[in-house]
């Protein structure tokens, strides 16, 4: 039966009891993954509110590093509708369509030679069918026409510092009102794999401002705390969505934050093997990048263990949900393998992500355990309520609102 209509847009965090993260890690064809947990979120709230609810109607901050930087686009970006261009449901077909032409597979008897030739004279992939799709979705959406504030991590190499694509900051720094489809191919750019990414924006006054950029995962592969950053700023901004809100609360927070997997623990590199490395083999080994792979893993790791910790000291570990997989092998731990098979198995992987139960940091092993009864889909059941109801009401709150009644 179909839920009563709500009003699309949501209200700003002041008229509610609290502050809805969502986070996307990276990990390449791994978005699969988050793609297919997704779904069933979304699926969850259209049983609540209707078959156009979006996952975009419900979060205060969508962050989204890498692959997690394309699905946020895809989840947030205006179709002539002004409704997402993408529903969640879509995702996976998207990466199932489109992953083999943008990892196309090396066809010979040498494969490991051929990529590490490859590695040698450029990276993997040229990266055109990636740009043109990308380009061809978003079209000239620019970072502010999101339906939500999104918060997209890049690299750039030549100031070498991270620049965040942040819809909250577009008004004060109108420099990164950047073609969102630029913005998706530079987070998406992992050295070896992907090219690197330049372009430039104008300001009013024809101020010129360029971009040289990689991928998010060199800054946060990880970007939950980015997104949680992103909204303490516009507290002590005093933007006036938090006007109500005096101080960062974390106990306000409700997150969710969504791996892509990663490879089981001492099955992907072993450090007798490792010590043996010279610069080539850190770059580029058996067709994969360890350097990179380590780098990627260890800043989302430790920011899943600050978090925990947090909201642990807070006793609200219910209000932080991690879904993440440590137990990939094989082909299945890659992250450009877009064979139909491995991509087909990438989605058993997010279905029985579903089933399993809910896994929380140990803090004093590091290690994911699993922490009660709750599964992973009872958890997003239980979330997806609460979203619901923190929806309405701030529809009620709000002036700008309708109530639900």
């Amino acid at each position: 039966m179909e839920g009563p209509k709500l009003p699309l847009q949501l209200q700003p965090p002041t008229y509610g009891k609290l502050i809805t993260v969502l986070s996307i890690d990276g990990g390449g064809i791994r978005g699969v993954i988050p793609g297919t947990i997704l779904n069933f979120l979304e699926s969850e709230l259209q049983k609540l509110d209707g078959e156009e609810a979006r996952i975009a109607d419900y979060f205060d901050v969508i962050a989204g590093t890498s692959t997690g930087g394309l699905v946020t686009a895809m989840l947030t970006a205006p179709n002539e509708n002004n409704r997402p261009v993408f529903a969640a449901k879509d995702i996976t077909d998207f990466y199932l369509d489109n992953c083999p032409e943008i990892f196309p597979q090396v066809k010979n008897l040498f494969p490991n030679t051929t990529k590490m030739i490859k590695a040698l004279t450029g990276p993997k992939y040229d990266g055109k069918y990636l740009h043109n799709l990308v380009k061809e979705k978003l079209g000239s959406t620019r970072l502010h026409q999101t339906l939500t504030n999104v918060a997209i991590p890049t690299f750039d190499i030549k100031r070498l510092q991270p620049t965040i694509f942040s819809s909250y900051e577009v008004k004060n720094n109108p420099s990164l009102d950047a073609l969102l489809s630029d913005i998706c191919i530079s987070t998406s750019a992992a050295p070896t794999y992907l090219p690197a990414h330049y372009f430039d924006t104008k300001d009013s006054d024809g101020k010129v401002r360029e971009f040289n950029l990689i991928d998010g995962g060199v800054a946060a592969n990880n970007p939950t705390l980015i997104a949680i950053g992103e909204v303490a700023k516009q507290i002590m901004k005093r933007n006036t969505d938090y006007s109500s809100i005096e101080k960062m609360d974390y106990g306000r927070l409700m997150v969710i934050s969504l791996g892509t997997g990663t490879a089981k623990i001492e099955e992907k590199y072993v450090a007798n093997d490792a010590a043996k490395w010279g610069l080539l083999s850190w770059l580029t080994s058996d067709g994969s990048s360890p350097l990179i792979d380590v780098f990627s893993h260890a800043s989302a790791d430790m920011v899943d263990l600050h978090l925990s910790v947090i909201f642990q000291a807070l006793h609200s570990e219910k209000n932080y949900l991690r879904i993440q997989d440590d137990s990939l092998t094989g082909v299945v731990s890659s992250v450009d393998v877009a064979t139909k098979t491995n991509l087909e198995d990438l989605v058993k992987v997010g279905e029985g992500l579903l089933k399993k139960p809910v896994s929380r940091v140990n803090l004093d092993t590091g290690l994911n355990e699993p922490c009660d009864d709750e599964t992973n889909e009872e958890a997003l059941k239980r979330f997806a309520k609460i979203l619901s109801q923190e929806k309405r009401n701030r529809d009620i709150t709000s002036p700008r609102g309708v109530s639900a009644n």
